[in-house]
């Protein structure tokens, strides 16, 4: 089985931004964590602050992930053109928050990617991406 996690803009700062609402890890330390804890999956991962290099990654990994975690921070709520890239590759996505989105400002309530995506799990930290690769399994 191979998972693709792609992470967009500001969570290369994961550790440092924000403590109180994200946390004291990194997401290279979760990550690191993920992998031991699930050895019989391949894993790949990719951040970029950057919309497009985002919908590229989607386009190159989505016909041969079985799986993609989508984090795609604050171009959730802005960007038809990341929902359109899902709508056009083959992998289910699952989108995830470290937050709960809805418990923040309300421009956070809305997600292009949420109606494209094959399910949500927000506010568990980074527990989140856990929680994904555990729904596969139920």
């Amino acid at each position: 089985m191979k998972i693709s996690i792609i992470n967009g803009p500001n969570l290369n700062l994961l550790g440092t931004r924000e403590p109180g609402l994200y946390g004291n890890q990194t997401f290279d330390e979760y990550y690191l964590n993920l992998k031991k804890r699930y050895s019989n999956i391949e894993f790949d991962y990719f951040q970029s602050n950057v919309e497009g290099e985002l919908i590229n990654r989607l386009q190159e990994v989505g016909f041969t992930s079985d799986l993609i975690l989508l984090n795609a921070g604050g171009y959730t709520h802005t960007s038809v053109a990341m929902g359109d890239a899902i709508k056009s590759i083959d992998s289910s996505v699952i989108e995830i928050h470290i937050t709960n989105t809805f418990a923040r400002d309300n421009f956070r309530h809305v997600s292009y990617i949420t109606p494209v995506a094959k399910g949500l799990i927000v506010g568990f930290g980074l527990d989140s991406y856990r929680m994904a690769i555990e729904s596969i399994f139920n």
